[in-house]
């Protein structure tokens, strides 16, 4: 009898538990973890964390303060994606960590502008105008790449995102091209003619993108090439998880709710 008993109640055990792992799995299967950063990621993921709670799962976001944290997690399957970088960081992530993690969607990128100094319009620009741009490589390339789809200067063949003052091929007005720190660029207004600032330094420097004199074209290769993107393991791109995730992150809902609400200083990219 005592043996019976045992016997039962290991079968009993038995049953708990795979009915347990049953539903945890099941549980697990419509539950995202997603990384991100604050601004304005998790903010856009909020919204698309209602989308995906009408079709019964839950995003679960976690907020990172570095660039390292989210795409490691990521890599080691604690979280099923994340969204914080562009497809530059993200290839030089890989390079230099040996992580295999992909770019399955862009969502959206913070551009460019060319604000007002001393001058009001580029119209009004006189020969020897200065032009405050950033001084490190990557921003002074946008920057650059900017004036040059405003026609105001033309830069060598094929320099691309690596554009340095130093590649400026023609430049009419012979604009005088004055390397600052980026985030210093704002308080520079005063002494220059204009200033190329990035979308989140205008903001916290208190200018509105909008108002901005021109912004990159969506369709630049600046834009194009720094969009920011929803990244997840290779591997892992075509789960249902993935799929449902992108939906809801490049919806009508997401694309609505970003242009209410920055202003301009992001931009979907959908």
């Amino acid at each position: 009898m005592k043996k019976l008993i045992s016997l039962l109640l290991i079968l009993s055990i038995s049953t708990l538990f795979l009915l347990t792992s049953a539903c945890t799995a099941g549980s697990d299967e419509k539950t995202i973890k997603i990384g991100s950063s604050v601004t304005p990621h998790a903010e856009i993921l909020a919204v698309a964390k209602e989308l995906l709670a009408e079709k019964g799962y839950t995003l679960e976001i976690v907020e990172y303060n570095d660039y390292v944290l989210p795409n490691t997690a990521t890599n080691e399957g604690e979280l099923d994606a994340n969204y914080f970088q562009h497809t530059p960081y993200l290839n030089n992530f890989n390079s230099e960590n040996g992580t295999d993690l992909v770019a399955v969607a862009p969502v959206h990128y913070e551009p460019f502008g060319i604000y007002a100094g001393k001058t009001g319009s580029l119209s009004d620009l006189q020969q020897d105008s200065v032009v405050a741009v950033p001084n490190d490589t990557t921003n002074e390339a946008r920057a650059l790449l900017l004036l040059e789809q405003e026609g105001l200067i033309k830069l060598k063949e094929g320099v691309g995102l690596e554009a340095t003052a130093l590649d400026i091929a023609e430049n009419p007005l012979n604009l005088v091209i004055q390397e600052i720190e980026a985030a210093q660029l704002v308080r520079s207004l005063e002494d220059v003619d204009l200033a190329v600032i990035n979308g989140n330094y205008a903001i916290g420097g208190g200018l509105k993108v909008s108002e901005a004199i021109a912004v990159e074209s969506s369709e630049s290769t600046a834009a194009q090439t720094y969009a920011n993107v929803l990244v997840v393991k290779e591997g892992n791109e075509d789960t249902q998880k993935t799929k449902e995730l992108q939906q809801a992150l490049c919806s009508e809902k997401v694309r609505q709710y970003i242009l209410d609400t920055y202003d301009g200083a992001v931009v979907p990219f959908f």
